[in-house]
């Protein structure tokens, strides 16, 4: 599954999220094909991550319908829905053990464990995890322990986690986060060559910073206040107009060789 299909992974209809009084997610409509890449973009309490739980079959809706690799949440047992889809989070990376082997926690993912302790893994699964943290610039870690790698190695080694399981989907929750300018270049590096992976599985990358949009990325999600401000080819949606009205503040935007950047408009230049 990847780029050479246009099956749908992705279908939100009518999507409402609510807590108490509180809209997380309003009238949310959203379809990804298997051969797009997604990057969601908005302020903090846009409902990023509230959409994230729904995509990776962690929360239900409150109302409309949400499905997945052809699945209807609600109607699907989620334990065997999950595995096919790859995921990387803050939380998920607060589970794993600090002292936790790094060849260990890709290679679990395989039993949607996090970190080994009586599975056994045969020769496929283990050359699968070696290829993917050589693919992933983790290779040479691979004995030490998790807590021991700086923050964007551990970003890497999750990201090699997500796809040991082969996903139909895989789901980035600002994996640029925390990171300093290297890291962040060598991950969005990685990054652009796994969008242009005609075999990759269909992308959904959430980010608040432009910056951080690998070349590839084929389209551009927006959300404000729990709604969609736009949603389609990244060359329409991500515009200095558009994430004006998304982040509530004049941005001019610039791009160079695939590469955005964002300012404030309404200021002189330093």
């Amino acid at each position: 599954m990847g780029g050479v299909s246009a099956e749908e992974v992705v279908r939100v209809r009518g999507v409402d999220v609510v807590r108490g009084e509180s809209y997380l997610l309003r009238g949310v409509d959203w379809t990804v094909s298997a051969d797009q890449r997604w990057v969601l973009l908005g302020p903090n309490g846009a409902g990023k991550t509230t959409l994230m739980q729904l995509l990776s079959a962690q929360m239900h809706p409150t109302r409309g319908e949400v499905t997945l690799l052809g699945e209807t949440l609600g109607a699907v047992d989620v334990f065997e829905l999950r595995p096919r889809i790859g995921l990387t989070s803050a939380s998920l990376a607060q589970r794993i053990s600090p002292t936790e082997r790094v060849g260990d926690v890709v290679v679990s993912a395989g039993y949607a464990v996090v970190g080994r302790w009586r599975e056994r893994y045969d020769v496929h699964d283990l050359t699968r995890a070696a290829l993917l943290m050589e693919q992933w610039g983790v290779a040479p870690y691979a004995s030490r322990q998790f807590g021991t790698l700086s923050e964007g190695e551990r970003k890497r080694a999750q990201i090699a986690r997500a796809l040991m399981t082969d996903p139909e989907l895989l789901l980035l929750d600002e994996p640029g986060a925390g990171l300093d300018l290297g890291g962040r270049e060598d991950l969005v590096t990685r990054l652009t060559d796994l969008a242009r992976d005609d075999h990759a599985p269909a992308q959904v990358l959430v980010t608040h910073h432009v910056e951080e949009i690998p070349p590839g990325y084929t389209h551009a999600l927006l959300l404000r206040a729990g709604g969609v401000v736009a949603a389609g080819p990244i060359e329409e949606v991500v515009t200095a107009e558009r994430l004006s009205e998304t982040f509530g503040l004049p941005l001019a935007l610039g791009r160079v060789r695939g590469r955005f950047t964002a300012r404030r408009a309404d200021r002189p230049e330093a």
